[in-house]
């Protein structure tokens, strides 16, 4: 399908609806270009009794009702609260398999936005189409035409260092040089789970980050990898450095690569989860 820019083909609404204001209950992480300040973990009763992950978009099949493409989305409920984790390439696509999986656009509160490849992004305009006005955060380093555009339609928050989304919730920060892009990480009851888009940055080095930041054990660590082109003596390396940072689970999809899945499925065993579209997961 013919990738298509922001402007020019969304279907705009005269009133946008009222946006959600995240930041006055989340604690502030301060970014000093040294090693990240850690935040204060929630007590356990401040934890949402409901938690849930849910892949929407990927070019590996799990459920045989929908559609896969190359790309990455996760649907991520966090108590009372929903966070789109990328877009994929194709936004019909992406609409198709939530509707199929009964999700509405619509309950979107914030989406985050990894990095700037299209295959991460693409489906955003459609997803503003349906009317949903969701807080979009994206790292600082975004082109600005982008942000502008999209600043026409929804709020946006320029992420640079690690930073707090929602109480529980957080960016990484951006990570990364040539492609610059960041993960997210989930405060659960038993760790934290990391999200990661394509991880061009290093995806030991974004686990490294969030141990780092959140100063707890890394339950889960979901999505693309970017190891289609390892070696095995490199795969082998992330393993062992995974069970160096106490990570219990590997969930790897998307750009993580064939070789690299089944390397990590050898070495994690029962703690390796096999994921794709439509496969969910319940934190809480």
């Amino acid at each position: 399908m013919e990738e298509r820019s922001l402007s020019g083909r969304v279907v705009l609404l005269a009133f946008c609806i009222g946006l959600l204001t995240v930041t006055a209950a989340c604690l502030p992480i301060s970014d000093t270009g040294l090693a990240p300040t850690p935040v204060l973990p929630l007590r356990e009763e401040e934890l949402p009794e409901n938690m849930s992950l849910t892949i929407v978009y990927d070019n590996n099949l799990y459920d045989p009702r929908l559609e896969t493409q190359w790309g990455f989305g996760c649907w991520i409920e966090y108590g009372d609260k929903v966070v789109l984790f990328d877009t994929g390439g194709d936004g019909g696509v992406l609409l198709s398999n939530m509707g199929q999986l009964g999700l509405d656009p619509q309950d979107i509160d914030i989406v985050v936005l990894s990095h700037i490849h299209g295959d991460h992004t693409g489906g955003l305009e459609a997803l503003l189409s349906t009317g949903v006005r969701p807080e979009v955060y994206v790292p600082v380093t975004f082109p600005t035409n982008y942000k502008n555009q999209l600043r026409q339609w929804v709020t946006v928050h320029e992420v640079d260092g690690p930073q707090c989304i929602l109480p529980g919730v957080y960016s990484t920060g951006k990570m990364g040089v040539n492609i610059p892009e960041q993960g997210l990480m989930l405060r659960t009851k038993h760790g934290v789970v990391v999200v990661t888009g394509c991880a061009h940055p290093g995806i030991a080095l974004m686990v490294q980050q969030a141990k780092d930041v959140m100063q707890d054990d890394i339950r889960l660590v979901l999505g693309g990898f970017h190891l289609g082109g390892a070696t095995a003596n490199r795969v082998h390396e992330i393993c062992e450095t995974f069970r160096g940072l106490g990570v219990l689970k590997v969930a790897p999809c998307h750009c993580t690569g064939d070789q690299a899945m089944q390397m990590f499925a050898s070495q994690f065993g029962d703690d390796y989860l096999r994921v794709g579209v439509g496969w969910s997961l319940d934190l809480s």
